[in-house]
């Protein structure tokens, strides 16, 4: 995903200050200095869950704004609040920036309204993502998840683990599949006995997120503040 912002970011004429990897594999810098922050006007990043809050915390102190596709942290989000608050920096945060998939979550949610009045329209969903990704399920899918509960009565609780029980009418099941190069597919179905519909979003390759995380800085620029893509996707589609 560095590699991919790092195009981004200069076919749109920007100029990248440091790329920082803690392993000291890839990047300019080990660790975020100071110097390079007080040049710096947003940070991009994607990391690891145990290293968001401890980012933040520096981000903060330098005063530096950040876009944040990071996942699995977000039980901590009171906590990074706390960390930001009177900071004067921006922090946007997300599952996924692609555009495509912020358009399909539009999508499942407008079809989630649809079959609520026809209960023979059951509801579910999967995932698919390569064999390095080491979060499952993704957040982009528990977002997807959320969406479809928070716009279908019928469906009351997320579960995401195997089964080996008859699902209950009231449990969404999402599930997830690990392997192979697939930089990420979403699948929701809308089933009943006389057909299915199906929905998917499928990647390409990761080119999209990176455009989208770069977008999202464009227009966090001079903002302060907690946002998360939504309210970045949704002022576009205003």
């Amino acid at each position: 995903m560095g590699r991919e912002v790092e195009k981004i970011l200069i076919q749109r004429s920007h100029t990248v200050i440091a790329r920082v990897d803690t392993s000291g594999a890839e990047g300019t810098a080990k660790f975020l200095t100071e110097k390079d922050a007080e040049k710096a006007d947003i940070a991009i990043e994607f990391s690891a869950a145990d290293a968001v809050l401890p980012n933040a915390e520096k981000y903060g102190k330098m005063g530096l704004s950040a876009i944040v596709g990071t996942t699995g942290w977000y039980d901590d989000i009171e906590k990074l609040k706390n960390i930001l608050t009177g900071s004067g920096t921006g922090y946007l945060y997300g599952s996924n920036f692609s555009i495509g998939a912020r358009i399909f979550f539009k999508i499942v949610a407008y079809a989630s309204r649809l079959i609520e009045p026809f209960p023979q329209y059951d509801i579910l969903g999967y995932e698919l993502h390569h064999k390095r990704k080491k979060d499952s399920p993704s957040g982009t899918a528990l977002s997807i998840a959320e969406i479809i509960l928070n716009n279908n009565s019928r469906k009351k609780k997320i579960v995401t683990e195997k089964l080996d029980r008859a699902v209950r009418e009231e449990e969404l099941h999402f599930a997830s599949v690990r392997g192979g190069e697939i930089p990420g597919i979403h699948t929701v179905l809308i089933d009943s006995a006389a057909d299915t519909i199906q929905l998917t979003h499928s990647a390409r390759n990761r080119s999209g997120f990176a455009l989208g995380a770069v977008l999202a800085a464009e227009w966090l620029k001079g903002k302060s503040g907690i946002y998360t893509v939504d309210n970045f996707i949704d002022s576009i589609l205003e």
